[in-house]
């Protein structure tokens, strides 16, 4: 399994919010540290405020902060939004399964079996035990 990038942009902008709690963080801010285009962080800032993660300020003095406190957004929440909308194999994409197999394979079985465990475990992880006690990564995402 592989997490898309937008997935990962989402986390790294979460975290960076969370780890300036205190201020108005800029979307070239977030890119510059996250090694992302702003364009692409356009896009996964516009999702994440929609699904309230973030609180977006419009104008000069504007940018983006958390839409709610760190220990209220589950990291298995996050990342349904993301993924949801990719199937995990061909066999989980419905009426555009070409699969000959499907009818008669249990693999399709496991591995839902193993997608709801993966994100059993992400739903009980929070922004917060990411960003607690954790120096080195407040280090590398505070602005000065």
């Amino acid at each position: 399994m592989r997490l898309t990038t937008r997935t990962n942009l989402a986390m790294r902008t979460l975290m960076f919010c969370a780890a300036n709690p205190d201020r108005i963080v800029r979307k070239r801010e977030v890119a510059d540290v996250c090694n992302a285009s702003e364009n692409h962080l356009a896009q996964v800032i516009h999702l994440l405020a929609q699904k309230g993660y973030l609180r977006t300020v419009r104008g000069r003095a504007g940018g983006l902060m958390l839409g709610k406190s760190p220990d209220r957004i589950s990291v298995g929440a996050v990342f349904r939004q993301f993924e949801a909308t990719l199937p995990f194999a061909e066999c989980f994409a419905g009426e555009e399964c070409n699969c000959p197999l499907v009818g008669a394979c249990r693999l399709k079985r496991a591995l839902a079996q193993a997608l709801d465990a993966f994100y059993a475990e992400l739903d009980g992880v929070t922004v917060a035990d990411l960003m607690r006690n954790n120096t080195d990564l407040t280090s590398l995402l505070k602005v000065a």
